[in-house]
């Protein structure tokens, strides 16, 4: 079983089409930190690009209750679910959750922290970042505080806010969050980055050396301007 097929907008299309390196390289030049350190993929194919649903959790206190967070039923089909988990030794995400949020059409998953189930989340094919599998419940341990509101993923000078329709660009080599205000800036950024090096690896191809290549089409002053922050 895997995601349902959806349309992404040209501007979503282009950020998938290009990946999270070219994403990446575009928030560097424009001074803006979106890369999420710590989320690896751990299921699932393909980029998955959408508006963040964002969900915080709190550890409870000893003997407290916390119920399972009931919010996936608002999430819109499309939407990536960005969880702040808030505790490292128990779960907030699992087979369950998937396979709901695959009829809903949600694109993906990132956890700041844990999910659980993996195997049956792979065999259904749904997309998750998280930085690992673990089996113990979040149930009594964590309890869901704010949902649709700022989250802070990460921790220390890695930590980033992701806002609610924040567009989460995820693959292989991760995560990235570009901010909804910024979007049409990045992806130009982006075209333009993506369109310099198809220039370069259609000239190695084509037997120029790669230091020519990308002498003739600007790749290093283009890193030059990332450097220097301009």
């Amino acid at each position: 079983m895997t995601e349902p097929a959806t349309t992404l907008s040209p501007a979503f299309a282009s950020l998938a089409a290009r990946g999270t390196a070219v994403v990446s390289d575009a928030m560097d030049l424009l001074g803006a930190d979106g890369q999420i350190l710590g989320p690896r993929r751990l299921s699932g194919q393909g980029p998955v690009v959408g508006p963040a649903f964002t969900v915080q959790f709190e550890p409870v206190e000893p003997g407290a209750k916390g119920p399972a967070a009931d919010f996936l039923d608002d999430v819109p089909a499309g939407s990536v679910v960005v969880l702040a988990a808030g505790a490292a030794d128990c779960t907030v995400w699992g087979d369950i959750l998937a396979e709901v949020a695959i009829a809903r059409g949600v694109a993906g998953t990132v956890i700041d922290g844990m999910c659980r189930d993996l195997d049956g989340i792979r065999e259904l094919g749904y997309s998750v970042w998280a930085h690992d599998a673990f089996m113990r419940s979040g149930k009594n341990r964590v309890r869901m505080t704010a949902c649709r509101q700022p989250v802070v993923i990460g921790r220390g000078a890695e930590a980033r806010t992701v806002r609610p329709g924040d567009v989460v660009c995820a693959d292989g080599s991760g995560v990235t969050v570009v901010p909804a205000d910024r979007l049409a800036q990045v992806v130009e950024t982006v075209e333009r980055i993506g369109a310099m090096e198809d220039l370069v690896l259609k000239d190695v191809r084509a037997g120029v050396s790669l230091r020519e290549a990308r002498a003739r089409h600007g790749y290093n002053r283009m890193a030059l301007r990332v450097a220097e922050g301009g």
